[in-house]
């Protein structure tokens, strides 16, 4: 299980001080030790989420790694002085993790999203690298008294990683009511990314993504869904950063 000894503090949140090659190193070391490491990405709007809900705060505190995905964290990290080194986005360690699985022969269960969106997922990965990676996969729209039977499922697969795209913190109840029977050496939520690999929405081009403007893009795909998530917690998020830099100037 690790530790980091880089970690920062943010927003009362505890976020490490890693780079994307750094993580994948230290997921590939809980692969191989076969100790289950969990594992949390945050940005803008997560951090807002966790200072009024005790639920989500406590499932990502508790984590053994935790990823800042979403380059205005990065920038809020330096304008208080706790730099984090870069942007380490949830969508980029799962497609490195996939890559990393076909070149080492891990095994991975996909779990989450509708049932078409998980098999394209499950299809366009087995096309691009090999069958033997993906040992399994469900949709994310099941009852409560499915729960152990799909649990069981993942568990049978004798899978190295576990893709989670299901919404928090339904996600995080369920893995942590049935971890005892799961056991995957490394579990990982993956928010949107199956519908980005599914082709249902796209990914902002590469420069978006460098000048922290991936969130706009997004935005404009799914306004409707989008708008308060990204323009009420970013405005609340910028409000934060400068409180915690205020308190930093009065200390």
């Amino acid at each position: 299980m690790h530790k980091s000894t880089d970690r920062i503090q943010m927003l009362n949140s505890p976020i490490d001080a890693v780079t994307m090659e750094e993580t994948l190193q230290i997921i590939e070391q809980a692969i191989i030790s076969r100790k289950p490491l969990r594992h949390v990405v945050v940005n803008a709007a997560k951090l807002v989420n966790m200072q009024a809900d005790e639920q989500l705060y406590n499932s990502v505190v508790t984590c053994d790694l935790i990823n800042a995905d979403g380059q205005s964290v990065v920038w809020a990290s330096r304008f208080l002085g706790k730099s984090l080194p870069e942007r380490v986005a949830g969508i980029d360690i799962m497609e490195s993790l996939v890559e990393l699985a076909f070149t080492k022969g891990y095994k991975i269960f996909l779990l989450g999203a509708k049932q078409e969106v998980v098999q394209k997922v499950a299809e366009t990965y087995s096309a691009k690298y090999s069958p033997k990676i993906i040992v399994g996969y469900h949709h994310g729209y099941f009852k409560e008294a499915e729960e152990y039977r799909i649990a069981e499922i993942i568990s049978a697969s004798n899978a190295d990683i576990l893709f989670v795209a299901i919404s928090s913190p339904r996600k995080e109840i369920f893995l942590k009511k049935h971890e005892e029977l799961i056991r995957i050496p490394f579990v990982m939520g993956v928010g949107g990314s199956f519908d980005v690999v599914a082709g249902i929405t796209k990914r902002a081009p590469l420069w978006m993504q460098k000048t922290g403007m991936e969130w706009f893009y997004r935005f404009l795909q799914e306004p409707r869904r989008m708008w308060k998530r990204y323009l009420v917690t970013n405005s609340v998020f910028i409000y934060y950063v400068f409180r915690e830099k205020f308190k930093q100037l009065m200390n």
